[in-house]
């Protein structure tokens, strides 16, 4: 990739050689200017007005407009010349919290490169030290004819950094918020959870320019010599909808959409979807339900002591009946055991030769 600037990380008293290049780039579909009678192309031309004659890119300078309409001439070395340390320098000004940098303050993305050999292991530490201590660098420098602000964090193995806008070019957001106060109720914030819920994540890199491919489509069609399919157009006018039917279609739309795109695998999980007439019966259905647990619970108590006392009967009957059975044993036992004894002590009597 091809560098914009060359220079130098100061971090510190370590100076860091880099280039600078472009992060990003430009995929929108552009078009030419044609003159709509012939289809000739339309061209800019550059004139001076106090001649009128058109001058070429060379013959071109800067100046800067005063109050008063005069215009005084600045040269390109007279900017050189300013006494700038950020001139050829990404001067690192503080380390701080990612969260300390208000997204609204977000600029063009470039990425660092380590310029030559000497400057891989200076820049592989402040990438490290950025890794390790979780936080952004803050950084002045100058690019394009003014100083700029800037925003050094690690993408994978690079050090990229963010152009910031100074803080007083935020505009403050007074008067942009509705007029009038406008109060949510809890059903339509549970049903805004579910929608969210059901929309979940996105794989950033599965979204396209849907805009840019029709457009593609439109100018092949055309080149082809074939008429091109023109949608109907939507009704965008202002409506008066129902807030709570909206977000209740808009969960049904998003959990079909996903259970209709689940290809394999897992299934994300979906919101259920809590109606508004589910919100205001739900009291007297929990109540319903609470008597009803209460009938069934005494119907229960009352079935429970019969149980237990007809239990209870058997099971004495039971034992009267084994106690008579062991003490009928034991009886015969005892009597069997006396005859034996008796038997074994009388004597036998002799008889006489």
């Amino acid at each position: 990739m091809r560098s914009i600037w060359n220079g130098a990380i100061s971090f510190g008293l370590v100076s860091i050689p880099v280039k600078l290049i472009n992060a990003t780039e430009n995929h929108s579909v552009s078009f030419r200017q044609i003159h709509l009678t012939d289809g000739g192309r339309v061209r800019y031309r550059k004139v001076c007005e106090l001649d009128g004659e058109e001058v070429t890119s060379a013959e071109i300078g800067k100046g800067y407009e005063d109050a008063d309409g005069s215009v005084i001439p600045i040269t390109d070395e007279d900017l050189g010349s300013l006494p700038l340390p950020t001139a050829k320098t990404i001067e690192i000004v503080a380390f701080v919290p990612a969260g300390a940098i208000d997204p609204l303050q977000m600029d063009t993305a470039y990425y660092l490169s380590a310029n030559g050999v000497p400057a891989a292991k200076p820049y592989t530490l402040l990438r490290e030290a950025l890794k390790r201590s979780r936080k952004v660098a803050v950084a002045k420098y100058a690019l394009r004819g003014r100083e700029r602000l800037g925003m050094l964090r690690v993408v994978d193995d690079v050090i990229a950094m963010h152009g910031l806008l100074w803080p007083d070019e935020i505009r403050t957001a007074e008067d942009v918020a509705p007029e009038t106060g406008v109060k949510v109720r809890d059903a339509e914030l549970d049903l805004a959870d579910a929608l969210m819920a059901t929309l979940g994540e996105v794989d950033m890199d599965s979204l396209h320019d849907d805009y840019r491919e029709a457009v593609e489509e439109l100018v092949a069609a055309k080149a082809a010599g074939e008429v091109p399919q023109r949608a109907e157009p939507e009704d965008t006018g202002g409506r008066v909808i129902d807030l709570v039917a909206a977000l209740e279609n808009s969960v049904r739309a998003a959990k079909e959409a996903r259970a209709g795109g689940a290809e394999g695998g897992e299934d994300a999980p979906v919101a259920k979807v809590t109606s508004m007439a589910d919100h205001k019966g739900g009291k007297r259905t929990a109540a319903k339900k609470t008597t009803a647990k209460k009938t069934s619970a005494s119907k229960t108590a009352e079935k429970k002591p019969a149980a237990k006392k007809t239990a209870a009967s058997r099971t004495a009957a039971k034992k009267t009946t084994a106690k008579k059975t062991t003490a009928k044993k034991s009886a015969a036992k005892k009597t069997t055991a006396k005859k034996r004894s008796s038997t074994k002590s009388t004597p036998r009597k002799r008889t006489s030769a």
